[in-house]
Formats: C-alpha cells, sequence, structure tokens
C-alpha cells in the first residue's frame, strides 16, 4: 500500500487553476513569424529550441538569398561564355582576400557584441559597433585602389586569357574599386547578428541582392534606353545593390533596432576598443586568409588546365554556395548562442546549442549530398551548354559531396569557436589542413600524376574531410570555454 500523502482537493483545484491560466505554447507558424519579423528575446534565457528557431530562420533565409544572387548571377553572366565566367572566376580568387579580412572582422565583431549583450552592456556594444565601422572604412580603401589602376596586371598573374584581358578588366575594376560596400555589408551584418538581431540582418540582404538580381540582366544585355553592358554590367548591379543595402544598415543602427543602438556620442574613435577589436579579428583575418589564398592557388592549378576546368569550377561552387548557405546560416546562429551565454556566464548552454544545431546541419547537408550525386550534371547545364563544363563542373559536386556529412559538423564547430572569441584555433587548423595538406595534395594529384582537374576536386575532398573530423573532436575537449573577449 502507498504512503505516500494523497493531494488535497485545493491542491488539485489550485494545480488545475495553474495549467488552464498558463498561456498556449506558441504555434510554429507564430513563431516563424517572430523570427522574421525580429523579436526582443533574451536567447540566454528563452528555451534552448525557441532561441535556435527565432535565430536560425532569418539567418538562413538571409544568407538563402545571398546564395540565390550568386547563382543568378552566374547564369546571367555564363551566356557570354566560358570566358565571362572565367573573368568572375579569377576576380573572386582576389576577393576572397577581401573577404577574408571582411570575415575576419565580422567574426571579432559578432563575438565581442554577443558578448557585451550576453554581460547587458548595450553602450559599449554600440561603442564597438562603431569602431568597426570605421576599422572597415580605413581598410578598404587600399583594395579599391589596386583594383582600379591595376586591374589587368592582376587577370594577367592569374594566368587569363585574351578575351579576359581586353573585356573582363572593367568587371574587376568595379568589383575591387566599389568593396567598401561588400566590407560595411559584412560588418555591420555582424553588429545585428552578435546583437540578436538577426531579422534585421536578413531584412538588409534581401534588399541589397533582390535589388541585384533585378539590375543584372538590364545591365549586362540592356533594356530600353539602358545599353548592354556585358560582363561590366553585372558588376555595376553588385555595387549598386550592395550600396543600397549599406544605407539601409547605417538607417537601421542609427534609428535603432531591437537589441542594439548607436548614438551620435558614440561616434567618436576610441583606440583601446579599436584595438581591442583588431587584436580579436587577427585569428579570423588569418584564418580566412589561409582558407582563401588556398582556393586562389587551387584556381591557378585549374586555370593551368583551361578555362573550361576553371568555368565548371566556378559554376559548381555558386550552386553549392546556393545550396550550402542554409547550413551556413544555421552555423552563424550557433555562434550567436555561443558569445551570449558565455557573457551570461552559461558555458554548459552554449555547448548544447552547439550539438543541437550540429544535428540539424548533418542532416540538412546530407539531403544536399544525395542530390548532388544524384543530377550533378543537370544542375550544371543550367548555366552553360558547354560539355567540357558541365563535365567537370558535375565532377565537382559528385565529389565534394561525399564529404558533406563532415563539412556540416565542421561548420558548426568553427563557428562555435569564433563565436567565442577563439579565432586563433581554427586558423591554426586551416594552416595544416589547407596550406600543407589541401595545396600539396592538389598540385601533387593534378599536376604531377595528370589527374588534371579531378586531381584538384579530389584533393579538396580530402583535406576538407580531415579538417572537419579534426576540428568537431576539438571542439569537444571544451578549452573554448575558458576565452575572454
Amino acid at each position: 500500500m502507498s504512503t505516500e500523502p494523497h493531494p488535497t482537493l485545493e491542491a488539485v483545484a489550485g494545480t488545475a487553476a495553474a495549467i488552464a491560466a498558463a498561456p498556449p505554447a506558441p504555434s510554429l507558424w507564430s513563431e516563424l513569424r517572430e523570427a522574421i519579423r525580429g523579436t526582443g528575446a533574451d536567447y540566454t534565457q528563452i528555451p534552448l529550441r525557441r532561441a535556435v528557431f527565432l535565430l536560425a530562420v532569418p539567418m538562413v533565409l538571409e544568407l538563402v538569398l545571398e546564395s540565390t544572387f550568386a547563382v543568378v548571377d552566374i547564369f546571367f553572366v555564363a551566356k557570354l561564355g566560358a570566358s565571362a565566367v572565367a573573368t568572375v572566376g579569377l576576380t573572386e580568387s582576389y576577393l576572397f582576400l577581401l573577404y577574408a579580412i571582411a570575415m575576419g572582422l565580422a567574426m571579432a565583431v559578432t563575438a565581442v557584441v554577443a558578448r557585451r549583450i550576453g554581460e547587458h552592456k548595450r553602450a559599449e556594444a554600440a561603442v564597438t559597433a562603431v569602431q568597426a565601422i570605421w576599422i572597415a572604412v580605413l581598410v578598404s580603401a587600399p583594395f579599391a585602389l589596386v583594383g582600379i589602376v591595376f586591374a589587368q596586371d592582376l587577370l594577367r598573374l592569374m594566368g587569363a586569357d585574351a578575351w579576359t584581358l581586353e573585356h573582363g578588366y572593367r568587371y574587376m575594376q568595379w568589383m575591387l574599386g566599389g568593396n567598401a560596400v561588400i566590407m560595411l555589408l559584412f560588418v555591420i551584418n555582424a553588429i545585428f547578428r552578435g546583437a540578436g538581431d538577426a531579422a534585421a540582418a536578413m531584412r538588409v540582404l534581401w534588399v541589397a541582392n533582390g535589388l541585384n538580381i533585378v539590375l543584372d540582366p538590364m545591365l549586362i544585355f540592356g533594356i530600353g534606353p539602358i545599353p548592354a553592358m556585358g560582363i561590366e554590367g553585372a558588376a555595376i548591379a553588385t555595387n549598386i545593390g550592395r550600396g543600397v543595402g549599406v544605407l539601409m544598415q547605417l538607417w537601421i543602427l542609427f534609428r535603432g533596432g531591437q537589441h542594439i543602438r548607436v548614438l551620435r556620442a558614440q561616434l567618436a574613435l576610441h583606440g583601446a576598443t579599436m584595438l581591442g577589436i583588431v587584436r580579436t579579428s587577427l585569428g579570423g583575418i588569418g584564418q580566412m586568409i589561409v582558407a582563401m589564398t588556398s582556393w586562389i592557388f587551387l584556381m591557378r592549378i585549374l586555370a593551368s588546365i583551361g578555362s573550361e576546368a576553371v568555368a565548371g569550377a566556378t559554376i559548381a561552387i555558386r550552386i553549392m554556395m546556393f545550396t550550402m548557405m542554409p547550413a551556413w546560416g544555421m552555423s552563424n546562429a550557433a555562434a550567436t548562442l555561443v558569445g551570449q551565454n558565455l557573457g551570461a556566464e552559461q558555458p554548459r548552454r552554449a555547448e548544447a546549442s552547439v550539438w543541437r544545431i550540429g544535428w540539424y546541419n548533418m542532416a540538412y547537408m546530407l539531403a544536399v549530398s544525395v542530390v548532388f550525386l544524384l543530377i550533378p550534371a543537370r544542375l550544371v547545364g543550367l548555366f552553360s551548354p558547354d560539355p567540357g563544363v558541365i563535365a567537370i563542373g558535375a565532377e565537382w559536386l559528385r565529389i565534394l559531396s561525399y564529404s558533406f556529412f563532415v563539412y556540416g559538423w565542421w561548420m558548426v564547430a568553427v563557428q562555435a569557436f569564433n563565436g567565442a572569441g577563439d579565432t586563433m584555433t581554427p586558423t591554426k587548423i586551416n594552416l595544416v589542413f589547407f596550406w600543407l595538406i589541401q595545396i600539396p595534395l592538389a598540385w601533387l594529384l593534378a599536376v604531377h600524376l595528370d589527374w588534371q582537374a579531378s586531381g584538384v576536386f579530389w584533393g579538396v575532398f580530402v583535406s576538407e574531410t580531415s579538417v572537419g573530423l579534426f576540428t568537431l573532436w576539438l571542439f569537444a575537449r571544451g578549452g573554448w570555454k575558458t576565452m575572454k573577449v
């Protein structure tokens, strides 16, 4: 017989009343609307599943449209021929250096802003935002000068063909000359993400890339009084779209979002804060430079094989960007949650958020890999009718898809390190696996063993599978939890 006391009638009635008075759990549709509109929720306090959802949805949608533009852009450029596509690929090889700095700086900004928000120091977060913007403007100036003056020389150095040297150099002039909008777009959206205002970052890229998509065919092929500008029109469209996006960012930042607002009194330079951002960003910049310069070397190897190899790889990487952006969006949510929860002194919650998002990412990337294995040629064929380009691009998609289940985990683990402010660890990892393994292996297989483009693709597969497994193991050890920023 049970000896436990029986609940009284009053207790039962009280419990029933409490249950009846409790607010109903929000529906999926209401949470989706809240995620897209933006919310002032404290991500260190609300249920973890809801925090992941509210952050990941706008971050995924933001990057989906970014990747949509990348695919649409190459779709229109491909109609100008393989050399035009190769021009984009070679230009992006240099832009990757700029992206490396922008993304490295963005990593530091997200980590520092998220930590200040988690500590409930919003004024300090706003000061950090302003200093990051100043840094972005100062860094972009030398890139603009070099790109405008030495565009043809830079393309010649990468082994560009005659068409690119005669017609494509203006594309590079516009893209490097207008790099400030790229830098600011990265950095200010990193401010929004770190503060937890992912919906603002999403809306900015929706406007910037939506405008870009509309202007692309108009300026490339001409319409009405607008003359056909060819590949130069693609660059002009990109600069206009991103420039409008930056203006929108500044308006939101100074008007005041739900999590961060910059006041006029905070516009002055703060040397100590700026130095702290630079110091934290060095690891992130180094991390990205190692990865991006590795891509430059790979493109140089492909250029020695021929324009078809460069064009096929360029189309394939755009398709991969389109399909992988949702995974990067979820990974960005991990960086924000890690930074804010470490600031709130909740390291176990920070770690739990990473494992949860990691499982989501792995499932998504496995689904993508199945598509790439089944119809790679059909996907590449949407962008080019050239059989050689299709064959090379399809092979890239097929080979790289084998590593996607690991790559999904790698994305989240790297962003966890970055969100904690530990940007040096991924830098050291990239240095070993990309410079000391990927580049030599790709050259050995492609050139020395004469595997041609296939050698490059298999070299990338081996290095990226290895780096994914190693990074996940290192994350599980937990040293990132002790970082101070």
